[in-house]
């Protein structure tokens, strides 16, 4: 379940995932599995010899690539989700998700 953006930034985040723009959008996540995580980051791209190419950058492997028809991402969690919205320079996620101190 997804919780605390608008509709306003996932269309945003949408429209840069199909212009083939790496784009970021995070927001309010729960998974039973995973109680201590309460933010996902969705880092998409529908191109995918960019996405990964991208996602190589940061440790991340091919087969994490949730391969969505029109929204393949990678989903950021935890330590990893902070230290490459930092890399990225994704300021405003971080103060508003207050990521600072995850990672």
């Amino acid at each position: 379940m997804a919780f605390g953006i608008s509709r306003s930034e996932l269309k945003a985040w949408k429209r840069k995932v199909l212009n083939g723009e790496v784009a970021f959008v995070t927001h309010y996540w729960y998974d039973p599995h995973r109680p201590e995580i309460r933010t996902v980051t969705k880092a998409g791209c529908s191109d995918l010899n960019r996405l990964f190419e991208w996602g190589e950058q940061h440790g991340l492997k091919k087969e994490w690539i949730h391969d969505r028809v029109r929204y393949p991402h990678f989903d950021l969690i935890g330590q990893q989700q902070a230290s490459i919205l930092k890399a990225e320079g994704q300021w405003e996620q971080i103060r508003r998700f207050n990521l600072e101190g995850n990672d």
